[in-house]
């Protein structure tokens, strides 16, 4: 059980900007919910010894950390048509302070379950959007001397390359150092830099990314069948013997990259983990993709916000992910990542101008769950997550908090350098089968023998 023994606003320790400022089309398909970050740090210390700092201390440096990331003090409003609007007004972010009796060794390998989700702030979406914090911080200690905090960023406000960028910045105040502003860590939100207010033009392609996802054609799911979440991990070894039986079936303009066949695998190992004899069940995957580098000029690299993009794969059958080589799906998931070309992504951005209601293109969850043969993955595979150093040493795990719907996956490096680590939710029907298949091909890709 863990305990909330307290709660502290924090605003900017300095005047920041303040108004009403335009959200990018980039923002504007983002749900108005928060991103779950967990970051994990063993003791340093014996089991009895006081941690070397106060909650007060904290707060003190997110209080300045905030007249650098000032949006996260602000709050979001929704106006016609579902857009969203940043008021930056210093309303302040929200810090709590708990504690647990477990030891961190009690969560083993902090899989997202409902005990891990304790880790992380409740937010109480019943509020007026206006009144919900846009950054809510929950730190946790631990009987053992560990501690984990859990950071619950806004969806709409900031991406995942952001939010770590706040994170890391705000690691660098705790400990001291605090931040060169001349460098790339200056922040800079400019929505002007992406053209977000142009007249709006017709898109120059065709999206299917915004797009309903192929439906369940199987069996109805027993409604005790609830879904589960598991932690897998890939070695480096095993990554890169899966590259070069992906490029043994026809060789790659350039060699594939660990998300790219990492991704291939998982998709392979879901669709057999859920075929139920139809191999013509329709299936695509979908991923979300940094666009700053994409876009010409590129955007700085101190861009703060939103820039990332929904692409998916064309839609396959299951019988072609499951019984053709591995290179189909990975061959598949490399042409979704490729046609992001500059073009496209100010294609897509016309396209989101161009909707009356933007809310259409947000994924506000399902229903009544009815089955799911797609999935979605979330690459968080090149955060520096182990810079997040608050003077507690480096974290040992950077992972979700929770997972919020069946048939998503993060993709994640391992603190210990060593490979990979894949965080997935998944009926728990199928969840089992889905563990067996993924670690017999692990397993297979270190015999050259063996086919996948």
């Amino acid at each position: 059980m863990v305990s909330v023994v307290s709660s502290h606003g924090v605003i900017p320790s300095e005047p920041t900007p303040t108004g009403i400022f335009p959200l990018s089309d980039f923002d504007q398909i983002r749900l108005s919910s928060h991103a779950p970050l967990l970051f994990v740090y063993r003791p340093h210390f014996n089991d009895h010894a006081p941690l070397p700092f106060s909650i007060h201390t904290l707060a003190k440096s997110l209080s300045r950390a905030l007249v650098h990331f000032y949006p996260f003090a602000g709050q979001l409003r929704e106006i016609q048509g579902g857009r969203f609007q940043l008021h930056c007004n210093a309303m302040g972010a929200r810090l709590l302070e708990a504690v647990s009796e477990a030891k961190l060794d009690d969560l083993g390998d902090f899989q997202p379950n409902q005990d891990v989700e304790q880790l992380m702030p409740k937010i109480d979406y019943r509020l007026p959007l206006e009144e919900i914090p846009l950054l809510v911080v929950q730190l946790t200690r631990f009987r053992c001397g560990g501690l984990t905090l859990g950071v619950a960023v806004s969806r709409a406000v900031v991406d995942g390359v952001s939010a770590m960028r706040f994170v890391i910045s705000w690691a660098r105040i705790t400990r001291g150092e605090g931040l060169d502003l001349s460098s790339s860590e200056m922040l800079l939100r400019d929505s002007t830099i992406l053209d977000s207010r142009k007249p709006c033009t017709a898109p120059r392609f065709d999206h299917p990314e915004f797009s309903p996802p192929p439906l369940w054609e199987g069996s109805l799911v027993d409604a005790e069948d609830e879904a589960d979440t598991a932690i897998l991990k890939i070695t480096k070894n095993q990554v890169q013997k899966l590259k070069e039986k992906a490029s043994n079936f026809g060789p790659p303009r350039r060699s594939y990259t660990s998300f790219e066949v990492i991704s291939g695998l998982l998709w392979r190992c879901a669709c057999k983990a859920r075929y139920e004899g139809n191999g013509n069940q329709p299936t695509r995957l979908s991923t979300l993709v940094d666009c700053r580098n994409r876009l010409r000029p590129p955007l700085p690299n101190a861009f703060f916000g939103n820039v990332t993009l929904p692409t998916v794969t064309k839609t396959s059958k299951f019988d072609d992910v499951m019984s053709k080589p591995v290179s189909y799906a990975v061959g598949e998931i490399r042409q979704a990542l490729e046609k992001l070309t500059d073009s496209y992504v100010r294609s897509a951005l016309d396209y989101i101008a161009g909707q009356n209601d933007v809310r259409l293109l947000r994924n506000a969850g399902p229903g009544k769950f009815k089955g799911n043969p797609n999935l979605t993955l979330v690459s968080w595979m090149n955060f520096s997550f182990q810079d997040a150093d608050f003077g507690w040493g480096k974290p040992v795990y950077m992972g979700p908090g929770n997972i919020n719907s069946e048939g998503k996956a993060f993709l994640m490096n391992d603190g210990a350098g060593d490979g990979f680590i894949v965080a997935i939710r998944l009926q728990a029907s199928r969840l089992a089968a889905f563990k067996k298949l993924f670690y017999e091909e692990a397993r297979g890709m270190l015999h050259t023998t063996s086919k996948l």
